[in-house]
């Protein structure tokens, strides 16, 4: 994982199977942002662009902050959030979505919020909730003990003391959802947030070789 001061980038970085640079652009997919740098995937190319910079593709850079960048395809400019995918010779989708990339681990990494707060997370569709380690939950601000209920949960070292919470707005992309459940498990473990099916259950998911789209449901 690669990060800035003053930017974000996702975790574990997977490329797609690169498309020859001299046909149209077809899809453009926001892999990093950064102040005044983007990371893009560009048909399935990695490229990275400063504010001001043209792909060989003609994908040009106008903007860009550890938030959001703003993009000019095809003649036309418009802003685009930390996994957003661009596909110019489609229609635009009326549901929000966010394309997450296979790491080299094979897992589907991303960065994201848990109520405002910068997290790593890994795609797990075999955890039934949001899931944390108590560590990130305290840097969260969830007081997860006093509002938590509590339970147990099957780790690496074995069975640990966990608390059920809810989580007022988790975010990857541009999907936030509200009043998310999730799990708080004393120790270290997971490492990272997983991202469970309290969350993924509210969202389409289509998963396509090296990624994963995620649709809002209308």
């Amino acid at each position: 994982m690669l990060r800035s001061a003053t930017g974000k980038y996702l975790l574990g970085l997977g490329l797609l199977l690169a498309s020859p640079a001299l046909l149209a652009v077809n899809t453009v997919v926001v892999l990093g942002l950064f102040q005044h740098k983007a990371i893009v995937i560009i048909d399935g190319k990695q490229q990275a662009l400063t504010v001001g910079q043209t792909s060989p593709e003609g994908v040009k850079l106008v903007s860009a902050t550890s938030n959001e960048a703003v993009l000019e395809i095809d003649g036309k400019q418009n802003t685009y959030g930390l996994g957003s995918q661009v596909n110019t010779h489609l229609a635009p989708l009326n549901q929000t979505s966010v394309t997450i990339i296979r790491n080299p681990q094979g897992m589907f990494a991303t960065v994201g919020t848990i109520n405002g707060l910068t997290v790593n997370v890994l795609v797990d569709t075999g955890a039934t909730l949001v899931a944390m380690n108590s560590a990130e939950a305290k840097r969260l601000g969830i007081n997860y003990r006093l509002n938590g209920q509590p339970t147990t949960a099957s780790t690496a070292s074995g069975i640990a003391p966990a608390y059920v919470v809810k989580l007022t707005k988790v975010k990857v992309g541009d999907i936030e959802l509200r009043e998310v459940d999730g799990m708080v498990i004393e120790g270290l473990s997971p490492p990272e947030v997983l991202l469970g099916m309290s969350f993924l259950g509210r969202l389409e998911m289509q998963h396509s070789g090296q990624t994963m789209l995620l649709k809002q449901k209308n």
